[in-house]
């Protein structure tokens, strides 16, 4: 059977007018009306079917059973109060991090051991779409694709990357590239958002293939996964993808690069800018994409 418990609304108001000995003080404490008080004990008392205090006019005295009763709830109140705040202390070590999968998985997960961080502190990556409404997405720091201010919040560009094509080691064993046109051949990896083969094919100086047009992924690091599949050529971001091109699970194909722009910034909210969690996130990651230095923006914040 559940359990049958008062409101707790009435059981706050009884413990504090009988801890404190008035309905006054009572009130005072808790923010409320000394009526609103009365009217939570006489809820409570209604629950309980028992009178738990004696009222001679304008004076109050908890009867024997609301003596009794107090005592246990100030111990029990004490008590909840205590492991809420060990609760709250706990949550408060936790450093959220929002961020696309793509950047989870092909830059931030691989360098995390190298992010140094107190053991009390419990590091939460989440991936998604990554919204900047810190109201809703339960996040600390949100990298956030492109560099479009946000209202409140401190957002610092991170990272700038252009385009190339890549493909996996089988796939170029089956299909060996050697010129810009042997793409035509080939089946490409589109992306629905920003897809830059026409730009990459004008750089390279000769006209992007009509057919076949191959699949479109919603997102680049669907593509870039699927040519690492051996499934096609990806034009993918140069700073998601060195790592990999450094193992040689995707071979980059020319040194022709689109123009490159800003795909990640850092964002949290202005009145977190001195929090000690994300000040330290925020430095070891600048650290890491900009190894020789931080960038001024990243500075700015400080």
């Amino acid at each position: 059977m559940g359990r049958k418990l008062p409101p707790f609304a009435a059981v706050r108001a009884f413990e504090a007018a009988a801890r404190l000995g008035s309905f006054s003080k009572a009130a005072d404490e808790l923010c409320l009306s000394p009526s609103a008080i009365s009217h939570q004990v006489r809820a409570l008392e209604a629950f309980l079917d028992t009178r738990l205090f004696e009222r001679d006019g304008n004076r109050t005295v908890l009867t024997l059973t609301g003596r009794a009763y107090a005592g246990r709830l100030t111990g029990l109140l004490d008590a909840f109060d205590e492991s809420t705040q060990d609760v709250r202390r706990s949550a408060s070590e936790t450093l959220r991090v929002l961020c696309t999968p793509g950047f989870a998985a092909r830059w931030l997960v691989p360098r995390l051991d190298r992010f140094a961080y107190p053991e009390t502190v419990r590091l939460r990556v989440s991936v998604g779409a990554p919204s900047t409404d810190f109201q809703s997405n339960d996040a600390d720091v949100v990298i956030h694709w492109a560099d479009s201010p946000v209202p409140g919040c401190e957002m610092l560009p991170l990272m700038q990357s252009g385009r190339y094509p890549v493909a996996a080691p089988a796939l170029l064993d089956r299909h060996p590239i050697s010129d810009p046109r042997d793409l035509h051949h080939l089946t490409l990896m589109h992306d629905e958002t920003m897809d830059k083969w026409g730009e990459w094919f004008a750089a390279a100086g000769c006209p992007a293939p009509v057919f076949p047009r191959g699949p479109e992924f919603p997102n680049c690091e669907l593509a870039t996964t699927a040519a690492e599949q051996g499934l096609g050529v990806a034009l993918a971001y140069d700073m998601m993808v060195r790592d990999t091109v450094a193992t040689g699970r995707l071979v980059r194909l020319f040194d022709t690069v689109t123009m490159p722009f800003v795909i990640y910034s850092m964002v949290y909210q202005s009145a977190r800018a001195r929090d000690p969690l994300v000040t330290a996130f925020r430095d070891w990651v600048f650290a890491e994409v900009h190894p020789d230095g931080r960038p001024q923006s990243a500075r700015a914040a400080e």
